[in-house]
């Protein structure tokens, strides 16, 4: 994953931020939208598209473009930066493969303790038994 060639080929649309505001807010395009279109871009090998597609299906639209927003800060900028820095991160979190589960043998002390475990509880059920007048 090359960063500076991602950086370039993202694609940003500024539109009034929604909730409330003052005079200000319908004046001010301060929500960032970013467009990252994983498929034709340069940045990318193809293993690693064919793994950002499969892990971020749902946040990718039909036309094969990754759609992430910011608002949270007052400022166009602000929001930029953050929305640029969700997208790294983003990409980064789904390229990593998790470890392979390897199946263990429980321990002779587990084994032991969970069977002592069942007698006691067998016991306190016995005990809460109506006694057998026969």
């Amino acid at each position: 994953m090359d960063k500076s060639i991602i950086q370039t080929e993202i694609q940003f649309k500024a539109i009034r931020s929604s909730g409330p505001g003052g005079q200000h807010v319908n004046k001010v395009a301060s929500k960032v939208e970013l467009y990252f279109d994983i498929q034709n871009s340069q940045g990318l090998t193809s293993r690693e598209k064919e793994i950002i597609t499969t892990k971020l299906a749902n946040r990718i639209s039909k036309n094969g473009q990754l759609l992430l927003y910011s608002q949270e800060s007052r400022s166009q900028h602000k929001n930029k930066e953050v929305v640029t820095q969700q997208l790294f991160q983003l990409l980064i979190s789904s390229l990593i493969q998790p470890k392979k589960r390897r199946s263990t043998k429980p321990t002779r002390s587990s084994l032991v303790k969970k069977a002592k475990n069942k007698q006691k509880h067998s016991l306190k059920k016995q005990l809460r038994r109506k006694p057998n007048l026969d």
